[in-house]
């Protein structure tokens, strides 16, 4: 069964139309996704390789772990829950910012937040979504994401998110 999202507008307002994701993503309609970059306490920042049965960019490393807003679903529960379902990791996720994201199948309004991983040895990825999972020093990842095959909209989320660290710091 495909996930059910909530069809919106370029000002992230809901429309009242509940559809497939699959059917969202075939029409190019805006829905919502949640996002999160998880730091562990000396700054490293978790990647992960997508497990290789999955029908969106199997194979392909992330900088973010996330998935679709369900119906009547918040940004941030939507967030927590990804973490959960994912990472087995229960983490109140600090929403960040906002942005329509024109990269990858379809344009969706992408909800990124951020999350501080207490103990990095708790994750517990879920094999059916996670392939692989590190953590990596800022250094680190840049090189990864010049080397590795990275999930289209990685790059720009973690150039907004730097920018954002940078702004609001």
């Amino acid at each position: 069964m495909d996930e059910l999202v909530e069809h919106v507008d370029d000002q992230d307002r809901v429309l009242g139309v509940v559809v497939s994701r699959r059917q969202a993503i075939q029409e190019g309609w805006l829905h919502r996704v949640a996002v999160t970059v998880c730091r562990d306490q000396r700054g490293r920042i978790l990647v992960h390789r997508r497990a290789g049965q999955l029908s969106r960019f199997p194979g392909l490393f992330e900088v973010v772990v996330g998935g679709a807003v369900g119906v009547g679903e918040s940004y941030e529960r939507a967030a927590a829950r990804e973490l959960t379902e994912e990472l087995g990791i229960r983490v109140q996720p600090r929403p960040l910012f906002r942005f329509v994201n024109r990269i990858g199948l379809s344009p969706h309004w992408l909800g990124v937040h951020e999350a501080v991983v207490p103990d990095p040895d708790t994750v517990a990825a879920d094999p059916e979504e996670v392939a692989w999972h590190g953590w990596l020093t800022e250094p680190e990842l840049r090189s990864a994401l010049l080397e590795w095959p990275f999930t289209p909209d990685s790059h720009e989320v973690f150039r907004r998110y730097l920018t954002f660290r940078v702004v609001h710091s």
